[in-house]
């Protein structure tokens, strides 16, 4: 290797430790493909996010304890241990627990056909908090599919009063169903 025209990364980085800014840039952008080859390889399951950040806490420590690198050893081994215990670092942050990002397997493992099945208790819950007679009518026709005649014979109010209990009720019920989702 011709080390005037691409000097080597122990050139730059004894260049480095002597002051050189503008070796030290140099051997960043050299070496920052390097190491994430390193993290991507042996910290995959962290995922791109975790990686980069991996990445970074590996610049940092090289920045911190360049001066720890002997002038007279390779480069490589000693930048290959400092990333890899920051791999290891990162693993035991995480702990135990796998992240699966859903956005991953949402269409792997798409939601069964049919209703979904925490609907009619969310319903029964936002029915409840009606007045008594308003959740009888909304359950008469919304949920037993009673007609208003039926409904108003029943509690003894006309079909148009029964008409308009329901829709109010149904306002109401939006209502308190927007509250839930928020």
């Amino acid at each position: 290797m011709n080390t005037t025209q691409d000097p080597s990364w122990e050139h730059l980085m004894r260049a480095a430790n002597r002051g050189d800014q503008r070796a030290y840039g140099r051997l960043l952008i050299a070496i920052t493909p390097v190491v994430r080859g390193i993290v991507r390889a042996r910290g995959g399951t962290l995922g791109t996010e975790s990686g980069e950040d991996i990445v970074q806490e590996v610049l940092l420590t090289i920045h911190l304890k360049r001066q720890t690198w002997h002038e007279d050893a390779p480069l490589r081994p000693w930048l290959y241990a400092v990333t890899r215990h920051k791999v290891i670092d990162a693993f035991r942050a995480r702990g135990k627990r796998i992240e699966i990002p859903v956005d991953e397997i949402a269409e792997v493992l798409p939601a069964p056909a049919g209703p979904d099945p925490f609907e009619a208790q969310d319903m029964e819950r936002v029915i409840d908090q009606l007045d008594p007679r308003a959740a009888q009518i909304v359950r008469a026709i919304g949920i037993d599919g009673d007609s208003a005649a039926e409904t108003g014979a029943r509690l003894g109010m006309t079909e148009g009063a029964v008409r308009v209990a329901l829709h109010r009720a149904l306002k109401s019920v939006a209502r308190l169903r927007e509250r839930m989702i928020e």
